[in-house]
């Protein structure tokens, strides 16, 4: 009976193993693979936007910063924009006048301050 419930611990646990390692070789779920696949697509082109550029953008979502501070993320033709000194009123949807203050190391993204909501 024991030998039994050792074999089945055993299987479990090597069912679990192999199922994770498979997760691994195929790269997580569908969702991750796109998500890097973008990623990639993003480093080989130029942003569409430079630093000092005034451009309008539409809030998709907010996220909390590590300092703390509520940021709005925007896109501009495909190009995630993280948009600081957002007025509280502002909400998903709602479009800003920014400034473009500077990029992420690998140009994927940009952070910019809210100048006014149009």
């Amino acid at each position: 009976m024991l030998n039994l419930a050792v074999l089945g611990i055993g299987l479990f646990v090597a069912v679990l193993i192999g199922s994770w390692l498979l997760k691994r070789v195929r790269g997580g779920s569908a969702d991750e693979r796109q998500s890097r696949e973008r990623h990639r697509e993003a480093q080989k082109r130029e942003p569409p936007v430079d630093i000092g550029d005034v451009v309008e953008v539409a809030i998709r979502e907010f996220t909390d910063h590590h300092s703390g501070e509520r940021r709005a993320v925007g896109k501009v033709e495909g190009f995630v924009v993280f948009i600081e000194n957002v007025p509280e009123r502002c909400e998903p949807t709602d479009v800003l006048r920014v400034k473009v203050l500077s990029f992420n190391r690998g140009h994927t993204s940009a952070t910019a301050t809210a100048l006014e909501a149009v």
